[in-house]
């Protein structure tokens, strides 16, 4: 074993888990490379955080001239531009024709902590909706907003109270078949309803917070019927709406914010992981008058909106615009979309495969009719992938379920390659199973 695996393990607890167990030495773009020298295609971009590839050269640039000037100014003690300029673009180019305002953070979890705290000063209500396969963070509160017990609650408790949970209009698992998305989401916001009379006053909530597509929940997009018609519903009892963007943002979804598809309205949005080129920084855009509510000195920390990693997000957003990433990622999601649906017909294990842009999900099964998730056939695909110079990251409650997070930078040739072994790791576990 490599001395420095063994000190790893010798130094840092099992609790700070390990997906592939190499020690990278170097990155380019898309690519990776381990201590030995091995060369893998990246198609995790670290959980989402390298939307415009791994030391991107302009992101650098920007880095070393900030770094060049002061590498820190706690915004609270004296302002500095990047900060300022940051929130103004954010403005810009979040969704949404009103007056906004804005914070920045150092990561997603406190981001939504943050917009939290917003919802329940605004409203002077103390209620949390949230849903089941959500994923907003580790800390005690967004723990509490996050449905996955094992590994990321488990022991931790208690939490967060009056977080009320309520089921995703995850379609493909429900029990029902439905006909189109619109009874599925019709279906779900009966629940929704149904729970306002059981289990708690709508008058008492605060805020439903929903990502549009789930994250670490399995690359579930809601419908867009089911998030019209929640929006109307939170309006009629004056609950407010937060979006979680904080995985599927920044050119992800085939636009610069998946919200933008939906044409609707929002008042808080939350926004990390791409936001600065792989710097650890994060963001709550919302409505203006929710934002200057806030008595002075109620928002912020020492990190927060760092110089060094808001020159980062203001050249990463620019590297975007300019490259139009977006367009990118909705190239590379009909790829993929076509050459795992040429293989799924044929497949035993393949139930579903959905998403929106680059963002795209394949979920696997032991058996199509019962949907039982099949959590170790994904395992084996990691690995085997892994072997063949391709690094892969699951999600889903059940573990089950394939996730696209490759830099949207990624050629054509390293993109085909990487497909290449992933469908050649998929047929190689099917024929393992059906012997």
């Amino acid at each position: 074993m490599n001395s420095f695996l063994k000190m790893r393990e010798k130094i840092i607890p099992k609790a700070v888990y390990n997906v592939h167990k190499i020690i990278i030495d170097r990155a380019d773009d898309f690519l990776i490379y381990d201590d030995k020298g091995k060369e893998y295609i990246d198609f995790t971009g670290s959980i989402g955080v390298l939307n415009v590839g791994n030391s991107n050269k302009n992101v650098v640039e920007e880095i070393i001239n900030q770094a060049k000037k002061f590498t820190h100014a706690c915004f609270h003690t004296y302002m500095h531009l990047p900060y300022i300029k940051l929130i103004d673009k954010l403005i810009k180019i979040t969704p949404g024709d009103f007056e906004k305002m804005g914070v920045l953070f150092n990561s997603g979890a406190e981001a939504v902590e943050n917009a939290i705290k917003i919802a329940r000063h605004y409203t002077n209500r103390t209620g949390i909706i949230t849903f089941d396969y959500a994923f907003h963070g580790r800390t005690i509160s967004t723990l509490s907003l996050t449905s996955k017990v094992n590994p990321y609650k488990k022991g931790f408790g208690p939490f967060l109270s009056e977080v009320y949970r309520v089921p995703y209009p995850y379609c493909y698992r429900n029990e029902k078949k439905f006909k189109n998305e619109n009874d599925c989401s019709n279906f779900y916001i009966d629940i929704l309803e149904e729970h306002f009379i059981k289990y708690f006053d709508p008058e008492s909530i605060a805020a439903v917070i929903i990502e549009p597509i789930l994250g670490e929940g399995g690359f579930v997009p809601a419908p867009v019927e089911y998030l019209k018609k929640l929006r109307e519903i939170t309006s009629e009892h004056g609950i407010l709406l937060i979006v979680d963007e904080v995985q599927s943002g920044f050119c992800r979804t085939g636009t610069m914010f998946y919200w933008e598809q939906t044409e609707l309205d929002y008042d808080i949005i939350t926004l990390g992981k791409s936001i600065a080129g792989g710097l650890p920084l994060s963001a709550v855009i919302g409505k203006k008058k929710l934002m200057e509510n806030i008595q002075e000195g109620g928002l912020g920390g020492t990190f927060g909106g760092n110089p060094v990693s808001s020159a980062a997000a203001l050249a990463s957003i620019d590297f975007m615009e300019k490259n139009k990433l977006w367009e990118r990622a909705n190239k590379i999601g009909e790829k993929v979309l076509n050459r795992v649906k040429k293989i799924k017909d044929n497949s035993r294990y393949i139930g579903d495969i959905r998403g929106k842009g680059a963002m795209i999900g394949i979920e696997f099964v032991k058996d199509k009719n019962t949907k039982e998730p099949f959590k170790e056939f994904v395992s084996k695909i990691i690995k085997i992938s892994r072997e063949k110079g391709l690094l892969l990251i699951s999600c889903g409650v059940y573990g089950n379920v394939i996730r696209t997070l490759m830099p949207l930078t990624i050629t054509d040739e390293y993109l085909d390659k990487a497909l290449d072994i992933l469908i050649n790791s998929i047929m190689e576990v099917e024929k393992e199973y059906e012997k």
